[in-house]
């Protein structure tokens, strides 16, 4: 998997550009000159602007000599998009020191068995699935954090095979049974958090399991992804799809209505339901799925 770290030899230390075989006095004119920049700990071997993958390296000199790159600021390394945050975050052993001082802020999530954490190949960052569950973990609810986990597969990040085993190997994680169930039913290919929550709906409700993000082919070839679906007794394909708020922008809902009107004259019977509404009346959801089944 590809990261995106930026250029790592512009962040250095003082350590480390003496071990690089850079003389005292050249850092010093380097400095004194404005060529290059302090950022704590750290320096810059520019005087611009830190980037963003600068920031970090900035924060984990800050973070102690065994820090790596975790929980939303890995994910984001491994190209997340729609969760990043600000502060840094770093993976470190229980009991490591950090620097003060940092102009970066981050936050240090502690690891007591160091031996058995994985990193990413020939990067100071953590396996992406493992980091994902640490950002996971680091929501008091555990709605937001199977969101998360939704994006990342949904996002090609990782499998849910992968998710599955890191929890496999977190027994003490926060909300941990939660997000087990909803890596299951993102196995099964609910790859939305709303889809998690219908799945679910129909589980609570004693509903027969549909057949998940199953495949139609439309005229020209075109291949489209149908939420869920059961076939009806009286032969009838039942169709459901769950509208986030995306499908609210005015070019989705005029093409969601176009593809409805096309699934319809095919004979299936569709029923569109809002997110917030399987979240809020499941109860209205689910008598309104009893009748379309025609239970």
């Amino acid at each position: 998997m590809a990261l995106s770290l930026g250029d790592p030899r512009l962040i250095s230390t003082w350590t480390a550009l003496r071990l690089s075989g850079t003389g005292p006095d050249r850092i010093r004119a380097q400095l004194a000159a404005g060529r290059w920049r302090r950022w704590g700990y750290a320096i810059a071997l520019h005087n611009g602007p830190l980037t963003r993958e600068q920031r970090w390296f900035v924060a984990r000199v800050h973070g102690g000599p065994q820090a790596l790159l975790t929980a939303f600021t890995a994910l984001e390394a491994f190209g997340l998009s729609g969760w990043q945050r600000d502060r840094v975050d770093l993976l470190t052993p229980a009991g490591a020191r950090r620097n003060l001082g940092s102009p970066v802020p981050f936050q240090m999530h502690r690891v007591r068995t160091w031996d058995s954490v994985r990193r990413h190949r020939g990067a100071p960052v953590h396996r992406c699935a493992d980091a994902a569950l640490v950002a996971a973990a680091s929501f008091t609810s555990p709605r937001p954090a199977c969101g998360l986990l939704a994006a990342v597969v949904q996002q090609r990040l990782v499998k849910a095979a992968d998710l599955r085993g890191s929890l496999e190997r977190a027994p003490r994680l926060r909300h941990r049974a939660l997000l087990r169930s909803a890596v299951n039913d993102i196995a099964q290919g609910a790859d939305a958090l709303s889809e998690i929550d219908f799945i679910r709906l129909c589980r609570r409700a004693g509903l027969p399991p549909p057949e998940q993000q199953t495949i139609r082919c439309e005229r020209g070839g075109r291949r489209r992804y149908l939420d869920a679906t059961w076939r009806r007794r009286d032969g009838r394909l039942l169709v459901v799809e769950v509208d986030g708020a995306l499908h609210l922008e005015q070019q989705r809902w005029w093409n969601d209505q176009l593809r409805q009107n096309r699934i319809v004259l095919g004979d299936a019977v569709v029923l569109r339901f809002p997110s917030v509404i399987v979240r809020i009346q499941p109860e209205l959801v689910a008598a309104q799925l009893r009748s379309g089944l025609l239970m």
